[in-house]
């Protein structure tokens, strides 16, 4: 059975120049990077390495001591950024942090938590997959941190995050401004300068690198003001932002599959969207609704089957080698609805009957139309009567 993969906002597969780079950097620099020793000079120039290609393709040609933080992946790199903040400052009682609604859960669940320890938490609505500009203009003043996705992880909603945080650093200009752009590292072109971002979170795993590594960028100013502190304390490695032993391994495949994608974004981005545009087209005439924001990123899709809940949909697809997604991957074995599909608008049942198509550069028009035959069949057999 040929399988299908279309869960790529998952994770991806490691591309074969990463795999190549984390064996040779398994088998030959294997030292701790702050042993002084020739190995673990070895294995700090390793990381180096990929932190200046990373640092690079944020637009960051020669960055400052701290600027890239390595950390175990982009939940990591959203806490540090959370929590690094809010605990940077001394409490006065009017702090407001200010994230977008539908939010990732591991922020989401981070802002929650200090929702419990008396901090105002501000949700800007995003229905249709639009920022609301007006709440913020309404909502903007005494905020200490705003931390908004640049792709939405279910809807694939593109934020105009540049317009968000010019607003809000006009209103609270000593405001932090956080961009988790997990899902739009390598899909979308950016650079810090064109977000207007204090903070960035990626990860590898997103971009045909290896599991359990990520990075926070952090904006010189942040630095030098001291408005981020370290959440894991230690050996002071990553500048103290980010104390323990790096996975040099890791690292050294999260630089190799940034070069590859920098190398190919020109090609790869017109054709995931090409694919996206062509399942949609495909669609057409079922009893299928795509849930289509107003700006999107090129990789993902999401549609609202009739009358099927997502997750029998789901196994029905797995069984003929199509793999799809009910959202995110974080957070599929929980039993709650999707807070991002709610706030993109959508009704409890159409939120519990929407699967996720996330696509790579790999993908093909007669993988799509296997999918499309195969959800069609669905359809036929599973539709509620």
């Amino acid at each position: 059975m040929t399988e299908i993969y279309f869960d790529n906002s998952a994770t991806t597969k490691m591309s074969d120049g990463a795999k190549r780079k984390m064996t040779e950097v398994i088998d030959s620099h294997f030292g701790n990077p702050s042993s002084l020793h020739a190995r673990g000079v070895d294995a700090e120039h390793i990381k180096e390495e990929s932190r200046k290609i990373i640092l690079a393709s944020l637009g960051v040609q020669r960055g400052v001591r701290g600027e890239l933080v390595f950390t175990s992946g982009g939940t990591e790199a959203n806490n540090i950024a959370i929590f690094g903040v809010v605990n940077s400052k001394t409490r006065a009682g009017n702090e407001k942090i200010m994230v977008t609604a539908g939010e990732h859960s591991s922020v989401e669940e981070s802002v929650g938590a200090l929702e419990k320890r008396g901090y105002t938490v501000l949700r800007v609505p995003t229905e249709n997959g639009k920022l609301d500009i007006d709440f913020i203009k309404e909502n903007g003043k005494d905020v200490i941190l705003a931390s908004f996705m640049h792709v939405n992880n279910e809807t694939g909603a593109l934020y105009n995050l540049k317009e968000a945080f010019d607003l809000i650093k006009t209103l609270s200009p000593r405001c932090v401004t956080h961009a988790d752009c997990v899902q739009s590292y390598m899909k979308v072109k950016f650079t810090k300068k064109s977000l207007n971002a204090d903070l960035i979170s990626i990860s590898a795993h997103k971009v045909n690198g290896a599991k359990g590594v990520g990075a926070l960028y952090i904006s010189p100013d942040v630095i030098k003001t001291k408005r981020l502190v370290p959440i894991v304390y230690g050996g002071g490695q990553e500048e103290n932002f980010r104390s323990g032993t790096e996975n040099v391994y890791g690292i050294a495949a999260f630089g190799e599959a940034v070069k590859e994608h920098v190398s190919n974004m020109e090609r790869e981005i017109p054709k995931m969207d090409a694919l996206r545009s062509y399942i949609i087209e495909k669609l057409d005439g079922m009893e299928i609704r795509p849930n289509l924001p107003e700006k999107h990123a090129p990789h993902i899709l999401n549609i609202t089957l009739p009358g099927i809940r997502s997750e029998t949909m789901l196994h029905f697809l797995s069984a003929r080698g199509v793999y799809v997604s009910s959202g995110s991957a974080c957070s599929s074995h929980s039993n709650k609805l999707s807070s991002a599909l709610k706030a993109f608008g959508l009704t409890d049942s159409e939120a519990d009957s929407s699967i996720r198509v996330s696509l790579c550069p790999e993908n093909t028009k007669e993988e799509a139309d296997v999918f499309i035959s195969a959800l069609a069949e669905g359809i036929k057999s599973l539709q509620r009567k």
